[in-house]
């Protein structure tokens, strides 16, 4: 399980940071310890992982008409991705999600709900993406918002590599928005408010990294899903997830 983690927690504590994957009613708990520049992970059992990844999930904020929701939002199964667009293992975690819809997406079984968690303390650029998105969104509406995600995350590296003065505009055009009413919306402060209070929520519900996933079931319950887990572990808690009743 991979994930890039705030500069807040690693000085915290101190290159290890414990983080877990639930699997239906039976948490499995494990630990990533990262070097102090990520490049070395290394994984370990963790047993009180499990309370401190569950206990904030309750504060997760109600899925709502307002969020960016791919599929059916009366799906039996709701994944809340809180992403950094800067995050290399966000951008893996992005492909692994487009097969999860591919698969039980157009059946109407699992919507997916895009929410933001910029790490500002080491992707700079991160917070002005996620700006770019919403004016995505104002000027195309939720199609405009997954087009300029899914673009986004395929035309791009991580880690502040893009030349956003150019590639920002560049896909506004290339999904045909108004690229001055683009311009116009990202210099503006109107959605800093809206980032921040995602971003607020996703520390709140206990993600210290990206990507944070919260796993929400029809009768709402709450599984955390650390980190850009591989396509068949994200399978296996959601064909559990669909048996809760």
């Amino acid at each position: 399980m991979e994930q890039e983690i705030t500069q807040q927690t690693i000085q915290k504590n101190n290159l290890a940071i414990p983080v877990a994957i639930v699997i239906a009613g039976a948490l499995i708990a494990g630990a990533v310890y990262w070097s102090a520049r990520g490049d070395n992970v290394a994984v370990a059992p963790q047993p009180k992982a499990e309370a401190e990844n569950t206990m904030g999930l309750k504060n997760m904020n109600p899925i709502e008409d307002s969020d960016h929701i791919r599929g059916n939002l009366n799906a039996s199964v709701k994944i809340v991705e809180y992403s950094d667009m800067e995050c290399p293992f966000c951008k893996r975690f992005h492909s692994t999600m487009e097969q999860v819809m591919d698969e039980y997406g157009k059946g109407g079984k699992v919507a997916w709900v895009y929410r933001h968690f910029p790490l500002d303390s080491i992707h700079s650029q991160a917070r002005t993406e996620a700006v770019a998105s919403e004016c995505a969104n104002e000027l195309g509406g939720n199609d405009s918002f997954w087009k300029y995600i899914n673009r986004f995350f395929e035309l791009t590296p991580s880690n502040n590599q893009t030349n956003i003065a150019t590639v920002l505009p560049q896909i506004a055009r290339e999904i045909g928005l108004d690229e001055t009413k683009f311009n116009s919306c990202l210099a503006s402060k109107k959605y800093d408010k809206h980032i921040q209070d995602d971003l607020d929520n996703a520390t709140a519900t206990g993600g210290n990294g990206t990507p944070w996933s919260i796993v929400v079931t029809k009768s709402g319950k709450k599984y955390p899903l650390t980190g850009a887990q591989p396509y068949e572990a994200v399978k296996q808690l959601i064909e559990l997830a669909l048996q809760e009743k």
